[in-house]
C-alpha cells in the first residue's frame, strides 16, 4: 500500500509537470505508470511513409478472437514535440478494451507548418486502412481520435474533405479530447509557429468545415483546462449542431490539459471516465 501511494504520488506530480513544461516529463510518466493487461505491443516502427517521421506503432488485445475495430491515434504537443513511444499507456489501455490501435508519429513545426503534419496524418490514415486486417483490424471501421494538436490533427481529417479522400468512408467516428478548434486570431507562439504563414487563416479553422455529411462526433474536454480553453468544443459542438451533424459534448469538472489524456492510464483513471467514454463512443458506432 506505501509503494502504491508513492507511485501514485510520483505519477501525480508527472501528471502536474506534463500540463506545465510541454510534455516532456511524458516520457517519464509512460515508463513508470502501470500498463492494461491484456493486450499488447503488435508491431513497432512500421513505416508508413518514407520519411523518418512517418513511423508508427500498433497495439492489439493479447486474445482477439474476431476482426477488430481500429483507432488510429494522434497525440498532442502544439505541433512542435511528441513520441509515438510515450504513448505507450494509452495504447494499451484502448487496446485492452477490444480495439487494433494505431499510433503514428508525423512531421513537427520547424521541419514543417501546417498543412503538412496533416498530410502526414492522412497519410497515416490510408496506411491503416490498408494494412489493418494483417493484424486483426477492420480498415472499413476506424475511429480517429487524438488529444490537444492531435485532436485537431483528426477532426480536420474528418471534417475537411480535401485530405482523406476515398478513404472517408472508412472513418465512423471521430474523438476528440481537449482540442483547439477555434483559435483566431493566433495569439500563442505554438499556433503562430505552425500557422502564421498561411494567407486564409480561416482554412486552418476546424469549425468553418462542419458540415452535415460528418460522422458522428465525441468531444471531450475538461472544464479545468487553461492551456485549450473548453469553449473551442463548445464552438465545434454549437457548428456541428447548426450544420445537423451528430455530436455529443462531455465536459470533465476541475479536470486539466494534461488530466483527461492521463486519465486512461491505470493508476489516474478514477479522474475522468475518458477511457469509458471513447470505449462506448467507438463500439457504438464501430458496430
Amino acid at each position: 500500500m506505501k509503494r502504491r501511494r508513492l507511485l501514485l504520488g510520483a505519477l501525480g506530480f508527472l501528471a502536474v509537470a506534463a500540463g506545465l513544461a510541454a510534455w516532456k516529463p511524458l516520457a517519464a510518466f509512460n515508463l513508470l505508470v502501470p500498463k492494461d493487461g491484456g493486450a499488447e505491443l503488435a508491431k513497432a516502427d512500421v513505416a508508413y511513409g518514407p520519411l523518418p517521421r512517418q513511423r508508427l506503432d500498433i497495439y492489439r488485445p493479447a486474445h482477439a478472437a474476431k476482426t477488430l475495430p481500429v483507432i488510429l491515434f494522434l497525440y498532442g504537443g502544439a505541433w512542435d514535440s511528441g513520441s509515438r513511444q510515450d504513448y505507450a499507456f494509452a495504447g494499451q489501455a484502448l487496446a485492452s478494451r477490444g480495439y487494433l490501435v494505431v499510433i503514428p508519429d508525423y512531421r513537427l513545426v520547424p521541419e514543417v507548418r501546417f498543412p503538412d503534419f496533416l498530410r502526414d496524418c492522412a497519410l497515416a490514415m490510408h496506411w491503416t486502412r490498408a494494412n489493418a486486417a494483417k493484424f486483426g483490424g477492420d480498415g472499413d471501421r476506424v475511429v480517429l481520435a487524438g488529444h490537444s494538436a492531435g485532436a485537431y490533427n483528426a477532426a480536420m481529417l474528418v471534417l475537411d474533405p480535401r485530405w482523406l479522400g476515398g478513404d472517408r468512408t472508412a472513418v465512423r467516428g471521430l474523438v476528440t479530447l481537449a482540442g483547439p478548434f477555434d483559435f483566431l486570431p493566433l495569439d500563442d507562439p505554438a499556433s503562430i509557429a505552425a500557422f502564421s504563414h498561411w494567407p486564409r487563416l480561416q482554412e486552418t479553422q476546424p469549425v468553418h468545415f462542419a458540415n452535415p455529411n460528418a460522422p458522428p462526433v465525441l468531444l471531450l474536454h475538461g472544464a479545468g483546462d487553461i492551456r485549450v480553453r473548453p469553449r473551442n468544443s463548445l464552438r465545434l459542438k454549437a457548428e456541428l449542431d447548426r450544420v445537423g451533424a451528430k455530436a455529443d459534448l462531455r465536459l470533465y469538472p476541475g479536470v486539466s490539459h494534461a488530466g483527461i489524456l492521463l486519465a486512461l492510464s491505470r493508476p489516474l483513471r478514477g479522474g475522468a471516465p475518458t477511457l469509458d467514454d471513447i470505449d462506448r463512443f467507438a463500439r457504438q458506432v464501430t458496430q
